[in-house]
């Protein structure tokens, strides 16, 4: 198994050592040659989505990203990662990889100091979740699968081959969610 992890801001390296844990190979993808490298899934990281989205258009990723998307690829993204892939941002009209049939609404815990850490189940399983400038899941379309809710509200989802959270389990020890996200993509391979 081979993983790409979107390496252009954010949380990538966490993201690389956990899989690295796990026993599974990455690569980064910085550019459009990268992208074109083998690859059983994606991991696009939290960080900052307007940065990341203007970089994706900036190097001509976005539309690559979206069509292997929308053709099975599995993808993982968290926090930033997770607005990207949503299909409707609360007060946005910008043009995002928009493929999983989610609302959003972006930095719903304030501001930096409104970060917090806490345990919530998390498909069956309670897990360490690290909110940071942290968005939630308003709406959950059709299809879309919720899969933890942290005082009322989603902030983690599965559609088909996509996942989101809006927390970092990258940055706590827990590899529950990767495990997850592996899991997944063994059932698509």
């Amino acid at each position: 198994m081979r993983i790409s992890v979107l390496a252009l801001q954010g949380a990538f390296a966490e993201h690389r050592q956990m899989l690295r844990r796990l026993g599974v190979e990455t690569f980064e993808v910085r550019q459009l040659s990268d992208w074109h490298q083998p690859k059983d899934a994606l991991i696009i990281p939290g960080g900052e989505s307007t940065v990341q989205l203007k970089l994706l258009r900036d190097l001509e990723l976005l539309l690559p990203i979206r069509d292997a998307i929308m053709n099975g690829l599995p993808v993982f993204g968290t926090c930033a990662g997770l607005i990207l892939l949503a299909k409707q941002v609360e007060n946005e009209s910008h043009e995002r990889i928009s493929t999983m049939d989610i609302e959003v609404k972006r930095n719903a815990y304030g501001r930096q100091s409104g970060s917090f850490i806490t345990e919530a189940p998390f498909s069956g399983t309670t897990v360490p979740m690290s909110f940071i400038r942290a968005p939630y899941i308003s709406h959950a379309h059709h299809g879309v699968e919720v899969l933890s809710e942290v005082d009322g509200k989603i902030v983690a989802a599965r559609e088909d081959n996509q996942l989101v959270t809006a927390f970092h389990p990258e940055l706590t020890d827990d590899l529950f969610v990767h495990s997850y996200f592996l899991q997944m993509i063994q059932h698509k391979l």
